[in-house]
């Protein structure tokens, strides 16, 4: 499915709520804090953090799945077409960084 169509789900639920986008910085603070969780499941599946015997176990696809979601709804609340934007970056990095790396 196109991250426009992701775009126009999340959209279509949250313009039933009177304030359907919380403000900039606040979706930012939202943003950064699901990173951080992605971050601490990543640090107890790869790093030195051992986790407590009392802790959840790590969903890291969950985790990035809320990173999508609060991108999404930077993105929706500024208009903006993340399928574009991700062209974008493919696209630079293919040429940008074409030869950057050691291939196969």
């Amino acid at each position: 499915m196109p991250l426009r169509d992701y775009q126009t789900e999340i959209d279509d639920w949250l313009q039933n709520y009177k304030q359907p986008y919380w403000t900039p910085l606040s979706q930012l603070a939202r943003l950064v804090e699901e990173v951080g969780e992605l971050s601490r499941a990543y640090n107890h599946k790869y790093g030195e953090k051992i986790k407590k015997d009392s802790e959840a176990p790590d969903d890291i696809e969950g985790e990035m799945g809320d990173v999508l979601f609060g991108l999404i709804c930077m993105a929706n609340d500024e208009g903006l077409d993340l399928d574009r934007a991700i062209q974008g970056a493919i696209s630079k990095a293919k040429t940008r960084d074409k030869d950057r790396f050691e291939k196969k």
